[in-house]
């Protein structure tokens, strides 16, 4: 038997001429474009740090001398600027305080509206104090009935003017007492 030579296998066949170029020009392009990392690609982080490594490495090496009298100027400048800014503020502190402010004009009627109250003094035992029990009729709001209640409330009567019975109008005021927060504005009926 006779071995006959296998012509169509790829390790005896020679390239051809352009497949000879595109195998150089793909030796080039992979000699000029840089190798891709093997790994995950560097956080933006990390590409920070390497610059900043690779910027120190670039410096050149300064004595410990050197270092300390470079940290000694920027203290020195740092001084210069906080005593300047610190002399600026006390300037402004002085003026400020040289200048008089406007006096504010006083107030020619209480803030806010105070509550008016209608109602029958109970009591006028106590001295400049009346006693006021205040009627509320309203209606129900879902049985729609009449519903009747009352509060009574300490009122500052300065000149001991209302007596038991007396039908009085009452205004919210300041605290004057523990209890006292009203105080008579008027005798609206005297009792008979």
């Amino acid at each position: 038997m006779a071995e006959t030579p296998d012509t169509d296998t790829p390790e005896t066949s020679d390239p051809t001429p352009d497949e000879a170029t595109g195998a150089a020009d793909a030796t080039e392009t992979a000699d000029a474009a840089p190798a891709a990392p093997a790994g995950p690609t560097p956080t933006k982080r990390e590409r920070r740090t390497a610059a900043k490594h690779a910027e120190a490495s670039k410096r050149p090496s300064r004595t410990p001398e050197e270092r300390h009298a470079e940290r000694e100027a920027t203290r020195a400048a740092k001084a210069v600027a906080r005593r300047r800014r610190r002399l600026q503020e006390r300037e402004k502190r002085v003026a400020a305080r040289t200048e008089t402010p406007e006096p504010t004009p006083p107030r020619e009627k209480p803030a806010g509206r105070q509550k008016v109250r209608q109602g029958i003094v109970v009591s006028d035992k106590a001295d400049k104090t009346i006693t006021v029990r205040i009627d509320v009729a309203r209606r129900h709001r879902r049985y729609e009935k009449i519903v009747r209640s009352s509060s009574t409330l300490h009122a500052h009567d300065e000149n001991n003017d209302a007596n038991a019975g007396d039908t009085v109008r009452v205004v919210e005021s300041r605290p004057l007492s523990r209890t006292k927060r009203w105080r008579l504005d008027e005798v609206l009926e005297r009792a008979k």
